[in-house]
Parts: structure tokens; sequence; C-alpha cells
């Protein structure tokens, strides 16, 4: 089915040469006498090649359909994240290196949405803010910074990020999931 080039958004499936492309990035070009284009950069969901793929206003193009199912995150070992379905309870392994940046966020026993291709998982959906527990970090030195400088964190799912000064181990704090910064103590 064809579609405008403007359909062609970050998460998006798209056939290319018979296999699904994940969006990564895209960006819309549009110059003086030209027809306007998508620059995108795609992700095979099955083979894991990234290629750059430019698309013209006009062109043909097919968005693939995927299943979004509920599964709770169990736990992950050195080269998979292991879930459960939570209708029919069945168990499934999703490779790291689909999850992508993915895995930094997800906490064991939290529900989430596993999107599947042809009944197989290929990634999660996640939310634009997680609230994860801080497990190690330097104590803060009052009088350190004249306008509130920041030390690094590490989160429970072992992720590190830049935190302000009077956070300690134990708070909790929200996580921008898209740029993977610290938003606010939760």
């Amino acid at each position: 089915m064809a579609q405008s080039i403007t359909d062609l958004k970050v998460g998006r499936l798209v056939n290319h040469n018979g296999e699904p492309f994940l969006i990564v990035s895209n960006s819309f070009m549009r110059t003086a006498q030209r027809k306007p284009v998508m620059r995108t950069k795609l992700r095979g969901v099955i083979s894991g090649k990234v290629l750059d793929k430019t698309f013209i206003a006009g062109e043909d193009f097919d968005l693939v359909e995927i299943e979004k199912v509920r599964a709770q995150f169990m736990y992950k070992d050195a080269d998979s994240a292991y879930f459960m379905d939570s209708i029919t309870f069945d168990q499934f392994f999703i490779p790291l290196d689909a999850l992508g940046d993915a895995a930094k966020y997800l906490k064991e026993g939290e529900d989430t949405t596993v999107t599947r291709y042809e009944g197989k998982p290929i990634g999660v959906e996640l939310p634009v803010k997680v609230a994860l527990k801080i497990v190690e970090t330097t104590q803060g030195v009052r009088g350190d910074t004249a306008t509130g400088g920041t030390k690094a964190a590490t989160l429970e799912t072992g992720l590190v990020v830049q935190v302000p000064l009077f956070l300690n181990e134990g708070d909790s704090v929200r996580i921008n999931t898209e740029t993977g910064e610290y938003v606010e103590r939760a």
C-alpha cells in the first residue's frame, strides 16, 4: 500500500527488498524546485544490518504492521533479555543487540510492551520516562559549585547518568528514555 513520505516516522517498520526494517532516525528535506525527500536510517529487524535510505515524494513503499503484546521483563544475561507473556504465560527471549539501548531501562518484574513481527519478538516499547533507584554515587559536598553541578550516579539497571549533587544513594529518579538524561526526582 503506497503511503506519503511523512508517514515514515521513527519506530515504524517499512518493507525494503522483502525484509522489514525499523526506522531509527529520519530527516525531512525540501529544497527549491526539487521534490521533497525523507532521509532515513534503517535497521533490519531480522538481519540487524543498518543502512541509509532516502525516500523521494511519490516513491512507493510499504509500511509493515507489527503486533504488540503485554509482557513482564524477568531478567537478562550476557546476550538475551527474558520475558513472560502476561496472557499466555509463555516465556521468550530477545537478543540484547536487538533491544539496543532499551535494555538499560528494563527493571526485573516490570510490565512492558513487546513488539512482534510474524509472531517473533523484535523489541520493546518504553515509556518516555522511567523511575529508577540510585545504587551508587559519590556524596555531594555543600558549596561545591555556584550554579548547581552534577555527579555520576549508577542506577539499579547498571545505567550511569549525571544527576544533581543533592541526590544520594537510595533516591529514585526519573530518566528520559529517549535522551538518557535525568529529568526529576521520583
